[in-house]
């Protein structure tokens, strides 16, 4: 038991009753970081100092995007989480896949929704794929520190036991003090990824398409390696083979798709629009 505890500091899940209609912080954290990306993404299109000349996609194309990868995000998500992390209990229960104001998204699911989105969505409209994957994954990390906030305020996804200074004892937990391992997820996936993304774009990776998605996927999976140490594995999984967890068996391809996207970004000559 630790000398001190960091009481958890409880938020009501739904922040405000409507009628029938719960409005819940963990719906408004996708809604906030779809919005605010959105925002960004339209920033990084205008500056054509980024891009060496005009964008190759516009303004105009990214707002039509934004429903598309919308939808990827929950589809993706969900179905991800259905698959990789809970099946026998929704082939026993198929109706709750609905049910996603209860959570359980996948980030690898989401992943893969985006880049079909993507794929999709740049070829009906017939813009480079790697640029608007670049754009999609730049505001990527506003969405994931949004995400685990509210995994936060949910008093879900909570760490190992621990010993350290700022152990949390959660609600759903027990009585055991554990990492708030949400809280390191927010900033080394979130806030420090965004950091390295931005200044990747600011020293022109942008001018070779895919250096920006390889670049967030590798530096993702790094993160998320890491912090599943730290983060207790869900219950109806455990641990897997060596010892590994779900969370980092996914990474693994993921990091290794990265590392080939920023091989090949690097072997093309920096472009500059016309």
């Amino acid at each position: 038991m630790p000398l001190f505890l960091i009481p958890f500091p409880y938020i009501d899940p739904v922040l405000v009753h409507i009628g029938p209609l719960a409005i819940r912080w963990y719906a408004l954290a996708y809604i906030g970081g779809i919005l605010i990306g959105w925002a960004y993404a339209r920033m990084l299109i205008r500056s054509e100092k980024l891009w060496g000349g005009p964008a190759p996609v516009t303004v105009l194309d990214f707002d039509d995007f934004v429903l598309w990868v919308t939808l990827g995000i929950i589809l993706g998500g969900r179905t991800g989480y259905v698959l990789f992390y809970n099946l026998p209990h929704f082939a026993a229960h198929p109706l709750e896949i609905f049910e996603l104001w209860n959570g359980g998204m996948s980030f690898h699911g989401g992943f893969t929704g985006c880049v079909i989105a993507v794929v999709l969505f740049a070829r009906s409209r017939g813009l480079p794929i790697l640029t608007v994957g670049d754009i999609t994954c730049a505001v990527g990390p506003i969405g994931l520190f949004f995400g685990r906030i509210a995994n936060f305020i949910n008093g879900e996804l909570w760490g190992r036991p621990t010993d350290v200074p700022w152990a949390i004892i959660f609600p759903g937990g027990g009585p055991i003090p554990r990492h708030p391992s949400q809280i390191y997820e927010a900033t080394l996936e979130g806030l420090l990824l965004f950091i390295v993304l931005g200044l990747l774009v600011r020293a022109g990776a942008l001018r070779r398409p895919g250096l920006i998605i390889g670049s967030f996927a590798a530096c993702y999976a790094i993160a998320r390696l890491f912090c599943e140490f730290f983060r207790e594995p869900d219950a109806q999984l455990g641990f897997l083979w060596g010892g590994a967890t779900m969370g980092q068996l996914l990474s693994i391809p993921l990091f290794l798709a990265g590392l080939c996207f920023i091989i090949y970004a690097l072997k093309h000559p920096m472009q500059r629009s016309a």
